[in-house]
This record gives structure tokens, sequence and C-alpha cells, in this order.
């Protein structure tokens, strides 16, 4: 889906309705319009950006930054809030729906109704461990960054 039709997009260029909570050059946050609960926040960067893979990593801290703030405002608000999840889907096996990267903010309190289940398996061996996390840091082709919103297209 290119950004003439991605809905995140039309909203961050006001095209479409949202709730905004948190508004800056770089990062939209507007309350979720399908929430897990109520008060549940989602949080995108301005520019298109349709996966991780695409997103440059200061503008994704700067999505953490604002995603970290808004759980601790929505623990003030008066919102029912006695804990938070950050969830972020990357592909379509991960459960993404809207291919626009986006960070949910989702309040949590006991007894709701989301569940985060898997059947964990045995810890791995040490060597095999060690031999992914080198594949990993083979792979890395870029460099952790301060965030700028020029740098990645949004500003």
């Amino acid at each position: 889906m290119g950004e003439e039709r991605c809905v995140f997009c039309a909203i961050a260029a006001g095209r479409a309705p949202a709730s905004v909570v948190h508004d800056d050059e770089g990062v939209l946050a507007f309350m979720d319009l399908q929430p897990v609960n109520p008060g549940g926040i989602v949080v995108i960067p301005r520019c298109h950006v349709g996966s991780l893979a695409e997103l440059e990593p200061g503008l994704g801290g700067r999505m953490f930054a604002v995603a970290v703030g808004l759980a601790g405002a929505l623990r003030a608000s008066g919102l029912r809030c006695e804990g938070v999840n950050l969830m972020l889907s990357d592909g379509e096996c991960a459960g993404q729906d809207v291919f626009h990267s986006h960070l949910l903010v989702v309040p949590r309190f006991d007894g709701d109704t989301l569940e985060i289940t898997c059947d964990w398996p045995e810890p791995r061996p040490r060597a095999e461990l060690d031999a992914r996390a080198a594949a990993i840091r083979r792979a890395i082709g870029w460099q952790y960054g301060a965030y700028d919103a020029s740098a990645a297209g949004c500003g």
C-alpha cells in the first residue's frame, strides 16, 4: 500500500480525523480507534515507513520516547491503567494490520481481556545463542544515531 492509500499517512497529513494526544515534527500520537482497552494510543512516524527495516533508528527512538511519556500520562490521567504494554507488530505474520510502522501504547488492568501467551521452549545452549548473536552482529548494516527528523524524511 502506498502513501496515498495509507490511513496513517492521511491522519498525519490532516486528511483523516484523529483524536491527537501528541504532535511534533517527526511523530504523531492519537487515540486508537479500536483499542484493546480504553485509552489505547497509536504512535506513528509522520512520514510513511512501512516496516521496521525502513525505520531510521533515531526516528524509532523518538517513537519509543513519546510512547514512554504517554504511558506515564496514561497512568496519571484517571483512566484505568495499572500497567502498560508497548506493542509493535512488524509484518503480516507478526499481526501488523496497517502497513505504516506504529507503536501501540496499551493500558492494562487486572481482569482485562488481552492475553499474551506462548509455550516457552527450554533455554537454548549458550554456544547456540552465541552463534546466533554473532550472525546478527554481522548483519547489522547501520549505526545507532541521534534522532534527526530531516534525515528521516519527516522534517
